[in-house]
């Protein structure tokens, strides 16, 4: 079977305390709402048989345009939830690299209690097995899984063999593919590509 994994489209900042006390779970931005539309317009016509999703609303959010295409509902999967989504903010992580924040350093060094998230070998051993579920529950068919940039890095890094555990720049809406078997075999098929976001295809 074929994992289509999707990052998430971009979604509004929320600084600590912006919100209230407590775990923050932001919405898409005007921006990220036209990014899930055009994820949706060229992946909407494809043999794609079930959309799965992280329960978090910019997953859900991104996730909808493209179950409405495909003509099915979509699947919320609870464990599929980022690492840091007990925070109480969300800033972009291209925003912390930029801006040299002390988060963005412990989030490379993978110092996520720091800033709210779990610890990062947890988060693997948790995450790996919510994939296997997926796998095993969609024998030879294609599934699009609309999740996270820490999700996505950390279950390519384990399908690699890879220590790292954040070890590249997933875009927003980027499709990274990965074909699996029911014998456990994986492998990477592509990575972070993002062309639905330029173009427009005839289907």
């Amino acid at each position: 079977m074929e994992l289509i994994l999707i990052r998430h489209a971009e979604p509004v900042r929320i600084a600590s305390g912006e919100r209230g006390a407590g775990p923050v779970d932001p919405e898409l931005t005007e921006r990220g709402q036209e990014q899930a539309e055009r994820l949706a317009a060229w992946f909407g016509h494809d043999p794609i048989d079930a959309v799965v999703s992280s329960p978090l609303q910019r997953a859900v959010d991104t996730a909808a345009p493209l179950a409405t295409a495909l003509g099915v509902d979509p699947i919320v999967v609870a464990g599929l939830v980022e690492y840091d989504a007990a925070a109480d903010h969300y800033i972009p992580a291209e925003e912390l690299k930029a801006t040299q924040d002390a988060r963005w350093d412990a989030m490379i060094a993978g110092r996520w209690e720091e800033f709210g998230g779990e610890n990062p070998d947890e988060f693997r051993a948790r995450l790996v097995p919510e994939f296997d579920a997926i796998v095993a529950a969609h024998a030879g068919e294609r599934v699009a899984v609309v999740c996270h940039g820490g999700v996505i890095n950390v279950y390519l890094a384990a399908v690699l063999g890879l220590d790292a555990h954040l070890w590249f720049e997933p875009a927003y809406t980027s499709v990274s593919r990965v074909l699996a078997s029911g014998a456990g075999h994986r492998s990477l098929q592509t990575l972070n590509q993002t062309a639905h976001l330029d173009g427009r295809r005839d289907p």
